[in-house]
């Protein structure tokens, strides 16, 4: 009897900490505001799948039109259908973007403006964790999670200065803590595993600066911006990883969060009021939150900014 006892207890215990654990660290805080967006114009990239997926669904279903920028039209048109249905909003739309193409990027500004008269609010989510070249010849994941980015945030800027009070959201994630920007080598190809996952550790800590040099050069004209992490969140993002770093994540799927739990700091800054004194910070769990020492440095975040200006032709 005593070793039946001290067996429940032991499970009781373990079941209270796993909801310690899941509550404090799992499950995200909701976004409980009800702001409607009806009139408004949202771009959200990655939009097919994942958290930008759920992202778009809420958005759409607060009467925003819904821009989907992905890469495959076959998914993206699936996507499109499915957020249409799940919202009962038709305004979904989709449009071509591959970030692994500058060129694509400059031809999807540029039939974006010409087509939309709006851009209220725009979501740099795709992401890659992925080593090798590009097209254009930088490593892939600094080029899709960081680099494509700022060129399409920038190609888009005045239409949201016109359409302010407007708003940036960009996708990082905690592991920034792990990155570093090495000027010689950040943006260069690498093919190897770990490194491939420092190149994505080294790109969500410029996913930070972006956001906080991005802020400073706005200041005064109602245009905000906020990065973001979503939590440890199961999406496509692995599907390029070997089979036994997937194991080693999902066996320990009980601590990771679905893509609805993973898009409510996203929506949280995409909507909520009386944040805009908070422009240029990083979010999680839909609050303020400290960053890495490295991602709360001013001069490193003009330094990367400028560096970004000249691999993409941005400056004489």
């Amino acid at each position: 009897m005593e070793a039946a006892g001290a067996l429940g207890a032991g499970v009781a215990l373990l079941l209270g900490l796993y909801a310690l654990l899941y509550y404090n660290f799992v499950a995200a805080t909701r976004c409980r505001n009800t702001v409607s967006l009806r009139g408004k114009t949202v771009l959200i990239t990655g939009g097919n799948t994942g958290i930008g997926k759920a992202t778009a669904v809420d958005l759409a279903r607060r009467g925003a039109r819904v821009i989907l920028a992905c890469r495959d039209k076959a998914r993206g048109e699936s996507a499109m259908y499915d957020i249409r249905r799940e919202s009962g909003n038709s305004e979904v739309i989709l449009m071509i973007l591959d970030l692994c193409s500058l060129d694509s990027v400059r031809a999807f500004a540029q039939t974006f403006l010409e087509s939309e008269p709006r851009l209220d609010i725009l979501i740099n989510n795709a992401g890659v964790y992925k080593g090798g070249p590009t097209a254009d010849g930088f490593d892939q994941a600094f080029q899709v999670n960081h680099l494509a980015h700022f060129l399409l945030t920038h190609l888009l800027l005045d239409r949201l200065k016109r359409c302010a009070p407007s708003r940036i959201v960009i996708l990082s994630s905690c592991v920034h803590t792990f990155g570093k920007i090495d000027f010689q080598s950040t943006n260069k190809p690498n093919k190897w595993l770990m490194k491939g996952g420092q190149s994505y550790n080294n790109s969500k800590l410029a996913n930070i600066l972006h956001a906080r040099e991005l802020a400073n050069r706005l200041e005064g004209t109602n245009v905000t911006c906020y990065a973001v992490h979503p939590g440890v969140v199961k999406t496509e993002i692995t599907r390029s990883h070997p089979w036994w770093t997937l194991w080693l994540v999902w066996s320990s799927k009980l601590f990771v969060r679905n893509s609805k739990a993973g898009a409510q700091t996203s929506i949280y800054c995409a909507t909520e009021e009386g944040i805009e004194g908070l422009s240029g910070r990083y979010f999680a769990d839909c609050r303020p939150k400290v960053p890495s020492p490295l991602a709360c440095g001013d001069q490193l975040a003009k330094k990367l900014w400028e560096f970004s200006e000249r691999l993409l032709g941005l400056t004489s």
